[in-house]
């Protein structure tokens, strides 16, 4: 058991029997009245994120869980395999655990898997990848001004925004939040 006053990002919490990922957390001490923790959870196997504000000092429940450091290798059917750095163990996951993340993992990528009582629970991407654009419609003479985008598929099948500069072959860094354009990446 744990109180509210040791809620942190990315501190998985048990609420009425299901697990919650901390996304954001506000401590607030107004003037008047008692203090409390106001935060953001994102339920681990529905993906909804929810509101929730706890009284400080309020005892709440932490589930354990092991986050370690995996080597994705293939994709298996529908199911994804990794291995495990450490031990070199190769671990099974769903493509529901595996979610939006399959949209930028390439051979060899290196992701955090996190665990609770051997279940893999989500996977933590890079917050950036490097991937090379595949496809994309050619810029037409005089669309080279920053305003324009297209789409460009990069080499996992997904589709992104990019600039109309930017060509078939081009290396780019995307956020693996949210899938934007970050820039250019020149070896």
């Amino acid at each position: 058991m744990a109180t509210t006053n040791d809620i942190k990002n990315g501190t998985v919490l048990k609420l009425e029997g299901n697990l919650w990922n901390v996304i954001e957390f506000q401590h607030v001490k107004p003037g008047k009245g008692g203090a409390f923790v106001r935060t953001k959870l994102r339920n681990i196997l529905s993906g909804k994120v929810v509101d929730k504000t706890f009284n400080a000092g309020l005892k709440i429940e932490t589930a354990t869980v092991d986050r370690r450091d995996y080597t994705y290798l293939y994709q298996d059917g529908a199911d994804y395999v990794f291995m495990d750095v450490q031990d070199y163990d190769q671990l099974t996951v769903t493509p529901e655990v595996v979610g939006n993340a399959k949209n930028f993992m390439l051979e060899n990528q290196q992701v955090i898997i996190a665990m609770h009582d051997g279940a893999p629970l989500y996977l933590e991407m890079p917050a950036s990848v490097v991937l090379e654009i595949t496809y994309t419609e050619p810029g037409l003479q005089g669309d080279r001004s920053s305003a324009g985008t297209k789409p460009a598929t990069v080499e996992t099948g997904y589709e992104i925004q990019v600039p109309l500069f930017l060509e078939q072959g081009t290396r780019v860094k995307v956020d693996t939040r949210d899938g934007s354009y970050l820039g250019r990446v020149t070896d």
